[in-house]
């Protein structure tokens, strides 16, 4: 499932942190699917044990994977966070432009600009 590629710029623990979170939007891991311990990927990798805990430490930062200490690290019951949190984030930006006297149309194209990399 993971695999470290060493002609890859990124180091190896952003390599697992993409791999992992590829999988949970993927739906290959699931909610509640139980990671290999830090221990077991880092030899499976050929990478040191700091590497793998790295990055879980970074998936557990951005709530996709939850560690409960002797049960191991699992995948979030929520899954990958982000979808949810681009949600709060939207409603967000919807209420302070609503602040801001903006209406909706020109909220949307200032949205739609900067998601696009232009400037308005």
């Amino acid at each position: 499932m993971i695999a470290i590629d060493p002609d890859d710029s990124a180091p190896p623990s952003e390599q697992i942190r993409a791999q992992v979170l590829a999988a949970v939007r993927s739906g290959a891991l699931a909610p509640g699917a139980r990671l290999p311990t830090v221990r077991t990927l880092a030899a499976e990798l050929g990478v040191a044990v700091n590497t793998v805990a790295k990055a879980y430490r970074e998936l557990e930062k951005d709530e996709v994977v939850e560690t409960r200490g002797r049960n191991g690290t699992t995948v979030s019951p929520h899954g990958d966070p982000g979808e949810r949190l681009a949600q709060v984030a939207a409603e967000a930006y919807r209420a302070r432009t609503e602040e801001l006297g903006i209406d909706p149309a020109t909220a949307l194209a200032i949205v739609t600009a900067s998601l696009s990399g232009t400037q308005g």
